[in-house]
């Protein structure tokens, strides 16, 4: 079964990270609109992802941008393509906060299983880093340090005090980096032992920054080689990166691989500013989990907006990585090859409305600044219907929806009465036997990533 590579499960050691070269995928489909595409591998807009498997299921915690909420995003999924929404129980910015956290929201978690068969989150809130624990990635997950930060503002104020990423070594021993710079310059990257309730540190931390290191550590083993994975740029710029640097032990000391950066823009493909990112493995080969820019790039306004993509990740038999080549559409191992996208329509009247029929993440269709919004969908035939599954733009705000249905494209009969939903997907049941439904998103200016029509025996993930 697939698991992090990086972390320690009860039966299998970091070690495993020692899989054959990969032959990676061909790039399908080669252009970012183009239908089908697997990246985007989630609806929205989050970043600094973590995934963990449990079980049959997969769970991804992340960002909720542009730049925090008051709670994570947690998105979870048995297929590794569907995935659905929900916010964990904690941290909050009101639960975990201090008089020195700052301003800043809830952001960049890590969630490992420790050897102690417990699972612990290591989040950012403002400026400081918290700790939890559940009893499984679902939670319910709790503060662990006694309502006070871990890792609190005015150990460096220098630096950034955020971006915590545990690390469990082969031999069950676990260590916790972290650390940022400020104003986009001069990162820090600080390790500590941790002890066996993965909360209290053994001995001191230390400074094992590599070169042109920024924020977001990740750790890996292979081959004997302790590979710190980060981030260096502007995640707001085009300049954002993964770098990679070798040591001998979890303290280094670390020096920058020849072929880092690792995962860089590609502006020629569309792909911008890939990092701050999490490895893991999937059938016995390694995937890394990163963000990037939004498409199409720049976007308008002041926000940051950021989506989560994979790729293949190659370790060479000497414990090297070789350079990430990312595509708009990688097939995961143990994924399912594609979305559950439900019945085949075509839009009437408005093309564009195409772009929620594609089956892609990173096209998005908008109502109008007015507030009128609406799409006919033509299934082609009379069929059963069940009922419609809807990716709005932001998971976590609250749209206005209505359905109704027609036979003919000409008389129409009200399903479902405008009211207001939350969540992705957004499951509305409408069971009717007809060839036209019409969606009518009455919030100005919301968009749509996919409208999912379930027909007979159909069902939403």
């Amino acid at each position: 079964m697939p698991y992090l590579t990086s972390r320690r499960r009860r039966w299998a050691p970091a070690l495993l990270l020692l899989a054959a070269p990969l032959t990676l995928a061909a790039d399908e489909p080669a252009r970012w609109d183009a239908p089908g595409a697997g990246n985007p591998l989630l609806p929205g807009y989050f970043a600094d992802p973590s995934i963990v498997r449990d079980g049959n299921r997969w769970y991804i915690f992340a960002t909720i941008d542009p730049w925090g909420d008051d709670r994570l995003g947690l998105w979870t999924s048995e297929n590794g393509r569907d995935w659905r929404f929900s916010t964990p129980d904690w941290p909050t910015k009101a639960a975990a906060t201090s008089p020195t956290s700052g301003d800043s929201k809830v952001w960049a978690p890590s969630v490992v299983r420790a050897p102690n068969g417990r699972w612990y989150m290591y989040a950012s809130v403002g400026s400081e880093v918290w700790v939890g624990t559940a009893p499984s990635p679902a939670g319910p997950w709790r503060d662990a340090n006694g309502g006070k930060p871990l890792i609190a503002r005015d150990f460096a104020p220098a630096y950034h005090m955020i971006d915590a990423e545990a690390f469990v070594d082969d031999d069950g021993q676990a260590y916790l980096y972290w650390g940022s710079g400020l104003n986009w310059t001069n990162g820090h990257c600080f390790v500590v032992k941790l002890k066996p309730d993965m909360v209290t540190f053994d001995g001191t931390p230390r400074d094992v920054t590599p070169e042109n290191y920024f924020e977001g550590p990740f750790m890996m083993k292979a081959h004997g080689r302790y590979l710190l994975t980060y981030s260096d740029g502007n995640t707001t710029k085009d300049t954002y990166k993964v770098r990679y640097a070798i040591g001998p032990s979890p303290f280094g000391p670390f020096h920058e691989a020849p072929n880092s950066p690792l995962l860089q823009t590609d502006a020629a493909r569309d792909i911008i500013s890939p990092g701050h990112h999490a490895v893991f493995r999937s059938q016995g080969q390694s995937y890394i989990l990163y963000h990037r820019q939004a498409l199409p790039w720049p976007q308008p306004g002041d926000a940051v907006l950021r989506q989560v993509a994979v790729d293949p990740l190659t370790v060479e038999a000497d414990g090297t990585l070789a350079r990430v080549r990312p595509t708009h559409g990688s097939q995961v191992a143990g994924f399912a090859a594609a979305r559950d996208h439900g019945l085949t329509w075509t839009p009437i009247g408005d093309r564009a409305a195409a772009k929620a029929a594609d089956d892609n993440y990173a096209t998005l269709w908008r109502a109008r600044p007015d507030g009128s919004g609406t799409i006919v969908a033509d299934l082609g035939s009379v069929r059963r219907v069940n009922g419609s599954r809807l990716r709005p733009e932001f998971a976590t705000r609250r749209y206005t929806y209505a359905v109704a249905a027609s036979r003919d494209g000409k008389t129409w009969t009200p399903l479902l009465a405008p009211g207001e939903h939350q969540g992705s997907p957004v499951t509305l049941r409408h069971p009717v036997d007809t060839r036209y439904l019409r969606l009518t998103l009455a919030t100005p200016g919301a968009g749509l990533w996919e409208w999912s029509i379930d027909g007979a025996g159909g069902h939403g993930r």
